[in-house]
């Protein structure tokens, strides 16, 4: 059963790559009739117009330029979130293995965070938001009324990961393991917005729990958090 309160707040979930934030918190905005906003897919829109118009990776100030000028739109469609870039729709291609391997890299320049951040900071103005990404609760939304932090070991992810890619992964799960060990050095220590929990935010490690655990208890916070905020601001 869906639920709403009166008093809508904003949700944060943080994590590093594999931990199952996407799906959570889209679940998570199902339940209370939210607007659910994937950060990560916003930073892989960037990375993939960035692969496609020949872009380095490690060219900063074309990035901040491809990122000022670049108009990213997420909407809901029936098979969870559509992603457009410029009017193209990007959905499919942003979870390829080479944008994968580079959205890290992409993601850790200043100018694109800075016009990304400044992006979902106008989708939250209004509250009722579920966002989900690496820096949300301790740089994007600070104030966010619920910061959880999901993360399960980086075994666990890979194997979640090896499962998605289907019967013809193309790579072996110790592969995995070793880039999403990786990438969560690379996520944590960036310069800019590293990776990290807030430290008012609630752990939850979701190695050996099911889908509807890690929602059922988000949910349940919601509705403390939503109740706490309404009183205190009566």
């Amino acid at each position: 059963m869906n639920v709403t309160y009166q008093h809508r707040i904003n949700i944060a979930i943080d994590g590093p790559a594999g931990a199952g934030k996407s799906t959570v918190a889209r679940l998570v905005a199902g339940k209370l009739q939210y607007v659910y906003v994937d950060t990560g897919a916003m930073y892989r829109a960037v990375t993939v117009v960035a692969l496609e118009r020949g872009i380095p990776i490690e060219d900063d100030a074309r990035l901040g330029e491809l990122a000022a000028a670049l108009d990213i739109s997420l909407l809901p469609g029936d098979g969870g979130q559509i992603v457009l870039a410029d009017g193209d729709d990007v959905t499919e291609v942003i979870r390829s293995r080479e944008v994968t391997l580079s959205v890290s890299r992409v993601s850790a320049c200043a100018a694109v965070r800075q016009r990304m951040s400044e992006l979902q900071r106008r989708m939250a103005a209004a509250k009722g938001i579920v966002m989900d990404g690496r820096d949300i609760g301790t740089h994007v939304l600070p104030d966010a009324e619920l910061k959880i932090f999901l993360t399960a070991s980086p075994a666990e992810r890979a194997r979640r990961r090896y499962l998605e890619l289907g019967d013809d992964p193309g790579v072996t799960l110790e592969q995995l393991e070793r880039e999403i060990s990786q990438r969560d050095r690379m996520d944590s220590e960036r310069e800019i917005a590293p990776l990290r929990q807030a430290a008012d935010a609630v752990l939850i490690d979701s190695t050996g729990l099911t889908i509807e655990q890690i929602v059922g208890e988000i949910v349940s916070r919601a509705d403390q958090a939503s109740q706490t905020t309404a009183a205190r601001e009566n």
